[in-house]
């Protein structure tokens, strides 16, 4: 097992604490990654885009105009895809985008985005990480103190008083560990964990 330092949130070390090597140092899966990214953000998506057919398209109840002898086309309806106002031929309808992959695959990638954040020195571990009240400016001058430039913070239960004083951040979010996820670990720069964090993240993803 690796050994890394603990921190507390002025950035003096307190302590070390082992790393499981299976987890945080294991064999990086870039296209498992690619995979587990690429299926949260379709889950994402709304798929509410719509428009209207010739059949939803108001008006055309009567011929536009007559028959013959307008040197035009032979109009049946204002509805029609060709005309000005009229339905859309094969535009898009409310369809769900949303699909899974197996387990296995979606903890290896987890796995493997944990290392590369512990492989480029981008993961931190805090003794605790606490708040007397809700204050915004506290919580910046922890990310501040820490040199931190856009981080993901892992607590290891619910924490309102963290997590509300840290929601109006730019580029910082604070997730809980059932909420772990490879889309936020790749799209933040630095990985910050609690012990307490830590513990329940080797806890899940040994088993």
């Amino acid at each position: 097992m690796a050994v890394t330092d603990i921190l507390n949130i002025e950035g003096a070390k307190v302590g070390e604490v082992e790393i499981k090597d299976e987890i945080f140092n294991c064999e990086v899966k870039e296209h498992l990654i690619h995979d587990v990214v690429k299926m949260q953000l379709a889950n994402r998506r709304r798929g509410t885009a719509k428009t209207k057919g010739r059949s939803e398209v108001s008006g055309g109840g009567r011929k536009p105009y007559k028959q013959k002898g307008t040197g035009q086309a032979r109009r049946g309806s204002s509805r029609s895809p060709v005309m000005v106002g009229g339905g859309t031929i094969f535009g898009p309808q409310p369809r769900d985008y949303t699909y899974s992959v197996p387990k296995k695959v979606r903890r290896s990638a987890l796995r493997s985005a944990l290392t590369v954040r512990n492989s480029g020195s981008n993961m931190k571990v805090l003794d605790k990480l606490e708040l007397a009240d809700i204050s915004t400016k506290t919580f910046f001058g922890i990310v501040r103190t820490l040199s931190l430039t856009k981080p993901l913070f892992i607590i290891d239960k619910k924490d309102e008083t963290v997590e509300k004083s840290a929601r109006n951040i730019p580029y910082v979010k604070v997730l809980r560990v059932e909420g772990l996820n490879v889309y936020d670990i790749i799209r933040h720069e630095q990985l910050i964990m609690t012990v307490d964090a830590l513990k329940k993240v080797e806890e899940v993803l040994a088993s």
